[in-house]
């Protein structure tokens, strides 16, 4: 009988669910990846809406949380797809998240930090 040895993330992390970036196409945690659902469908097409608490009702799509996965994503029409939705789709809020989260991410450590006297 053959084993196959599975890979670190996966030994790592029994248990916990992995998904793929619809940007970049690798698989990581999904602790690690932001959710997209279709927030609202109007004339204009779809709005894309951020659903970091993995609770928002719909089919969800899976992106690492950085600029160069949703440019992929977005030059791929991988959202359209992932989300099966037709026509365009509004990735703005999307991209605004994800600016955010870099600039949360910038702050020192130390700035972070409560002073107490």
């Amino acid at each position: 009988m053959v084993q196959h040895e599975l890979p670190d993330f996966t030994r790592a992390s029994a248990g916990s669910p992995v998904r793929t970036c619809i940007g970049c196409r690798e698989r990581a945690l999904a602790l690690d990846l932001l959710r997209v659902v279709v927030g609202e469908s109007g004339p204009q097409g779809h709005i894309l809406v951020p659903d970091p608490r993995r609770r928002l009702p719909g089919r969800g799509a899976w992106l690492h949380p950085d600029q160069a996965c949703l440019s992929l994503a977005e030059r791929r029409r991988a959202f359209g797809r992932a989300l099966r939705v037709a026509g365009s789709v509004d990735s703005s809020e999307i991209e605004h998240w994800v600016r955010a989260e870099r600039t949360r991410r910038a702050v020192p450590l130390e700035q972070n930090r409560h002073k107490h006297s």
